[in-house]
């Protein structure tokens, strides 16, 4: 995998990399700020108790490094989502062959962040939704982008909004993101949960994932809840 042999890297081919890397961590096909993204359709249920999302976008440790510093979010883990239990761990699931794509599961409140907020930001900041089973240096379907829903509602504000992103033209490619029934969540190996947190000067973390992190407080601070700390 491309985040192990980041791991082999000379310290020299390190620091040359992470100068380069301001704009690794953006989708390449992405608008020039995140800010100017269309907001999604509102919703058209009233938002009581908690509710849950499960978003793939590439390596988990990043997404889950977005989305875990929202105002709003309760809880979140890393899993694996889109196969079967037999098959949802890390060294199989990095087969690409298992069917499983790198998850998180979020849960929220709805009456402090709605579900089409929260696929605003994974499709400005978590993630390039143009590209094809693979996230930045990380190729295979394990790193696809989906949208696990689990009610009517959550399929109904993806897909009216990847159409309302195609018809603006808001990336320069089609968005292949694919929106599918969640029939499972298995959470990934205590080591993955809060990676970004708990190893911020992992190599993978500051060339791919930090970027994210950063371009999330530079474009949504209304969002932030400050528990976690800015990069």
């Amino acid at each position: 995998m491309k985040r192990k042999h980041v791991l082999g890297m000379a310290l020299g081919a390190l620091i040359g990399a992470f100068a380069l890397a301001g704009c690794a961590g953006r989708p390449s096909s992405a608008p020039a700020a995140a800010q100017t993204f269309p907001d999604p359709p509102k919703a058209s249920m009233p938002a009581t108790g908690s509710q849950v999302a499960v978003l793939s976008g590439g390596c988990f440790w990043g997404v889950e490094g977005v989305f875990e510093r929202l105002k709003g979010v309760i809880d979140i883990k890393v899993g694996y989502s889109g196969g079967e239990a037999s098959t949802a761990q890390y060294e199989m699931v990095s087969t690409g062959s298992t069917g499983h794509a790198e998850s998180v599961q979020i849960t929220y409140n709805p009456s402090l962040i709605s579900f089409g907020t929260l696929l605003k930001v994974f499709f400005s900041v978590a993630c390039d939704p143009t590209e094809l089973n693979f996230q930045g240096p990380d190729h295979g379907t394990q790193y696809r982008s989906v949208i696990f829903y689990s009610t009517d509602e959550q399929k109904q504000t993806a897909e009216s909004y990847i159409a309302q992103l195609d018809r603006a033209h808001i990336f320069s490619q089609p968005i292949v993101t694919q929106v599918v029934p969640l029939k499972a969540f298995y959470p990934a190996e205590d080591y993955h949960q809060n990676f970004m947190d708990n190893n911020p000067a992992y190599p993978y973390i500051l060339m791919y994932d930090r970027p994210k992190v950063q371009a999330l407080e530079r474009a949504f601070p209304d969002l932030l809840s400050g528990k976690q700390p800015t990069l």
